[in-house]
Parts: structure tokens; sequence; C-alpha cells
């Protein structure tokens, strides 16, 4: 992987955990109403899931585990 692959990875990275504690935050909120949508806290935490996903793919791309 080239250094240029490798920052465009963190990049994405960072981007997909800020979106990730977004959605925290977004459905903190919406379970804080009097009324919550129950649907939509659903579906965003389907969508949190599956940035959790994408982000361990990334983390074992730049980590790997290696068996010594």
């Amino acid at each position: 992987m080239t250094e240029q692959e490798e920052q465009e990875l963190r990049q994405t990275l960072a981007g997909l955990k800020e979106e990730h504690r977004d959605l925290d935050d977004a459905i903190y909120a919406l379970e804080a109403l009097p009324l919550p949508d129950h649907l939509q806290i659903k579906r965003l935490k389907k969508k949190k899931l599956q940035l959790r996903d994408r982000i361990q793919e990334i983390d074992d791309i730049l980590l790997p585990d290696i068996i010594a």
C-alpha cells in the first residue's frame, strides 16, 4: 500500500468515525423526545452498525493482525 493510499484510508476512517458519532448524537436526541420515532431510531441504529463494520474493515487494512 502506498503512502497516498494509506493517507486516503485514514481520511476516510476519520470521516466515518465522525459520522458514527453524529448518528449517536441523533439517536440520543430522538430517544429523548416525548414521542420518539422508533422507526427512524431503528434506521439510524442500522446505519450506525454498517458504519461500525466499515470502520472495522479499514482498521483491519491499516493495522493487520500479525501472528508472531
